[in-house]
């Protein structure tokens, strides 16, 4: 806006000068005594507009080359410049034209408020931000500047403490409104609404932590060698985001929260994953198994599971209901420390062991898992032609896993009181695939792949494992009885002539 006159004002009209939106820009108090003429100079976006030129086409230019220009989003340490068009940022070049045509017009309230000023009447930019363009460009910005809070941590070898630090979020539609505002008064700047995230896991916390015993824990075996190394190298990266994790009391624990998304950019690498039942190739193969081993730890110490699925397959590194599946964002694992103090957790992979502990005071405690298996479901077959195999030879692509539906009881002791908790699980049988050669050439003329190198998957109908209090380790009790045919190897298919290659056997 042009600044005002400085004149003494008696008896003075008002003038309003309004934006594309109709909403007043300020207010101006007019002398009654002002002098008739013309003022000289107009100035939209710092270029003159002569009101007795091509008015419309002078201002279409000016529109133009201001959609081009850039505004930055700036504030806390952060800039970034957007150009004016990306953001949709619309131009009203007809209520533009009617400010100059004002400012033209001696009698009007525009040009009365200048007269005698020697200031150019300069003209705010009639314009207006479409939502739908600037939201989504704010919502990438918001990815940028978000930083989650930190929570302090123990490093539980050292005993050492890492400080907390505050997050930050960015408010989307306040800062739309910032730059609105910003477009709207001629400024090149618009700041980001913040909203600052507080850690609840203090130091000061962490210095009178008790954590010299161990509730519950749960190790899994992981293969070593070089076929398997980006597997490895996955569980590593997952289970160094929980070591040293703080649970405060009441709290509920997110796995997918902690590990965050299982991605490349994240430093995860392909390795096999279940997908729909079968074993395929994806980002972050490996996380399951690290979700897993921290839910059977956080069941042997007492801690609520609030959300946790089982596998759509058993898994051959965990207790048949012990294993928990996670798929960033949708599902995850979720558990809850039930208990007035807080605890902590720490988690290894060496050795080809994985393994977890919940750390916390010591407590006179027993925790108890029960399976117990109610039905077995045989697993169905298909058999693929493949023409790149030679006529008559069998490859087994995919081992097949029972189905099962079982029921899990958790007995937990302390002191005189046992509190029992029931819940059941399904896991749908597994499809045994085939792939059965047509080419007609000679076996030695292809190279033959090798069969799935997984075990027959063989189940006790009942198995108990106890860990805690008065216990060194873990103690197991396995009831006769047993899923699976036990075999040494997979079922040969009819015409196979038995060269299907043995594969042993597993009890889960």
């Amino acid at each position: 806006m042009a600044r005002l006159a400085r004149t003494h004002w008696p008896y003075a009209a008002v003038a309003a000068f309004f934006l594309a939106d109709g909403a007043a820009l300020g207010y101006a108090v007019l002398p009654e005594d002002a002098p008739d003429g013309l003022v000289a100079v107009v100035v939209v976006a710092g270029q003159v507009v002569d009101p007795e030129g091509d008015v419309a086409g002078t201002l279409r230019e000016i529109a133009r080359e201001y959609r081009r220009g850039k505004i930055a989003i700036v504030g806390h340490g952060y800039r970034k410049e957007i150009r004016r068009a990306d953001l949709g940022a619309r131009v009203d070049l007809a209520r533009m034209e009617r400010l100059v045509r004002e400012a033209a017009d001696p009698g009007s309230p525009l040009a009365r408020l200048h007269k005698g000023d020697g200031d150019p009447v300069r003209l705010p930019m009639a314009v207006e931000i479409d939502a739908s363009r600037a939201i989504p460009l704010l919502l990438q910005i918001k990815q940028e500047f978000d930083h989650p809070a930190r929570e302090a941590r123990i490093d539980l070898a050292t005993r050492a403490i890492q400080p907390e630090q505050a997050g930050r979020r960015m408010e989307v539609f306040q800062t739309l409104g910032n730059l609105d505002t910003a477009l709207a008064t001629g400024r090149d700047e618009a700041q980001i609404a913040r909203e600052v995230v507080a850690p609840h896991v203090l130091a000061r916390t962490l210095e009178r932590m008790d954590v010299s015993h161990v509730l519950g824990y749960f190790e899994t075996q992981y293969a070593l060698d070089r076929k398997h190394a980006d597997r490895s190298f996955n569980l590593r990266l997952a289970a160094s985001k929980l070591d040293g994790q703080i649970l405060m009391p009441g709290e509920v624990f997110s796995f997918n929260e902690a590990v965050g998304e299982r991605s490349e950019i994240q430093g995860y690498r392909v390795a096999p994953v279940i997908a729909a039942g079968e074993l395929v190739d994806g980002i972050g193969g490996g996380t399951c198994q690290v979700a897993s081993t921290f839910h059977a730890a956080s069941y042997f110490a007492g801690l609520d599971i609030v959300e946790r699925r089982p596998h759509s397959r058993p898994s051959y590194y965990v207790r048949m209901g012990l294993d928990a599946t996670v798929v960033y964002p949708n599902i995850d694992l979720e558990v809850r420390n039930p208990y007035e103090f807080p605890l902590a957790v720490q988690f290894a992979v060496q050795g080809g062991v994985a393994r977890a502990q919940i750390l916390g005071p010591n407590m006179d405690r027993r925790a108890t898992f029960i399976r117990h298996i109610d039905e077995v479901q045989p697993f169905p077959e298909r058999v693929i032609d493949d023409g790149d195999l030679p006529a008559g030879v069998w490859v087994l692509t995919q081992r097949g896993i029972p189905g099962y539906r079982i029921r899990r009881f958790r007995l937990t002791e302390r002191g005189r009181q046992a509190v029992v908790e029931r819940s059941r699980d399904v896991y749908p049988a597994t499809t045994q695939i085939w792939r059965r050669g047509t080419r007609p050439v000679p076996r030695e003329a292809v190279p033959i792949p090798a069969n799935d190198d997984h075990p027959e998957y063989v189940a006790d109908v009942y198995l108990r494992v106890t860990q805690g209090y008065g216990i060194d380790g873990i103690d197991e009790v396995h009831r006769a009885g047993r899923s699976g045919t036990k075999s040494g190897r997979p079922p040969v298919p009819p015409g196979s002539g038995g060269n299907a290659a043995s594969t042993g056997w597993l009890v889960d």
